[in-house]
């Protein structure tokens, strides 16, 4: 197992987002993240990340605990996200977008010697050999050279994806990477999915709004509502059960009956 999430509660100013939320996630496992909007997917994804620190729960990666650390803490155990809104420099190319990381953790220490400067030029070296074979993975030559600002939406989010993989994460974060996808965009990104999953052997905790691609994708599906967790499972169970229907229908009914 590579996340246990266990009775996760938080609360801001008194408004309760989860409450006592548990999953698990084994390696190498494709598990989404779903619920209507406001369920408390984003949030929950956020206390894995460690850009919010739990009420009350626990996270374990691996065998560490990790609830209530910070971000660059949770990255350096292995753990890289994307955001539902892309988070580039737009300004910059696709490659030193991808090239972009984290400095590493002897970076400030003072070392005699020039130890220090071999380290890093052979860390640099690989890094840019990581970044070449991950821009060559996402089929993304030919934008290479190319500004974030100038690319489609679509290609933007895929270059998002491949700067959490140039961290080399054991555990991939996706927050909504369909959103804002056209039919041909999202058919890539699932094929990309697909490829991280099986080529990498990655384990990958995906928030995702599109039932779809879900149902085709995912291994396990983990059902949030008013920021508890309804169900969980394979998809196949998971997307016929009552109270997942009745949190997707009985809304949009809702909505509906409201405009009406």
């Amino acid at each position: 197992m590579v996340l246990r999430v266990d009775d996760v509660t938080l609360d801001f100013d008194g408004l309760r987002a989860l409450t006592s939320v548990s999953m698990s996630i084994d390696a190498g496992a494709l598990a989404a993240l779903v619920g209507p909007n406001g369920a408390g997917k984003t949030c929950l994804l956020n206390c894995v990340g460690g850009f919010y620190a739990p009420t009350s729960g626990r996270i374990v990666f691996g065998d560490a605990a990790i609830q209530g650390l910070p971000p660059h803490r949770i990255a350096a155990h292995g753990i890289a996200r994307t955001f539902q809104f892309v988070e580039l420099f737009r300004g910059m190319t696709v490659l030193d977008n991808i090239l972009l990381r984290p400095a590493p953790a002897h970076a400030g220490r003072v070392l005699a010697g020039g130890v220090f400067w071999g380290r890093s030029r052979r860390e640099e070296t690989t890094h840019r050999r990581r970044v070449e074979e991950i821009i060559e993975f996402l089929e993304l030559e030919r934008a290479r050279k190319e500004l974030v600002a100038s690319l489609p939406f679509g290609v933007q989010k895929i270059v998002a994806i491949g700067r959490a993989l140039a961290m080399e994460p054991k555990l991939l974060l996706l927050d909504e990477p369909s959103t804002g996808m056209n039919r041909e965009e999202k058919e890539n990104l699932a094929r990309f999915l697909l490829r991280i999953k099986h080529e990498l052997r990655m384990t990958m905790l995906w928030v995702e709004h599109d039932m779809e691609l879900v149902g085709d994708l995912a291994d396990t599906v983990t059902v949030l509502d008013f920021g508890q967790r309804i169900a969980s499972g394979p998809p196949d169970a998971v997307l016929r059960d009552p109270r997942v229907i009745e949190a997707y229908l009985g809304r949009a009914a809702s909505r509906e009956k409201g405009a009406g």
